[in-house]
């Protein structure tokens, strides 16, 4: 009996206000077989460090946190 655990994010994606959405899928595998999976999700807002983040996740940072998303973003933050 050989399990296996895995993890991959497994869909990211871009909400209006520039906040990447990350969601990553834990599966356990015994012989080959799925016997359970988990996900977990988590934000990167822009002006977050993303230098950790899955290259794919990095990738879509760098390209949508550009200095006037952070700026607007930042901007909404004040009134919260």
């Amino acid at each position: 009996m050989a399990l296996e655990k895995l993890q991959i994010v497994d869909q990211v994606e871009v909400v209006e206000n520039g906040c990447v959405q990350v969601r990553t899928k834990t599966t356990i595998m015994e012989d080959c077989k799925q016997i359970s999976s988990t996900f977990h999700r988590h934000v990167v807002a822009p002006g977050d460090d993303y230098s950790k983040q899955d290259a794919r996740v990095k990738a879509i940072c760098a390209a949508t946190h550009t200095a006037k998303v952070i700026a607007e973003y930042k901007a909404t933050q004040k009134g919260v």
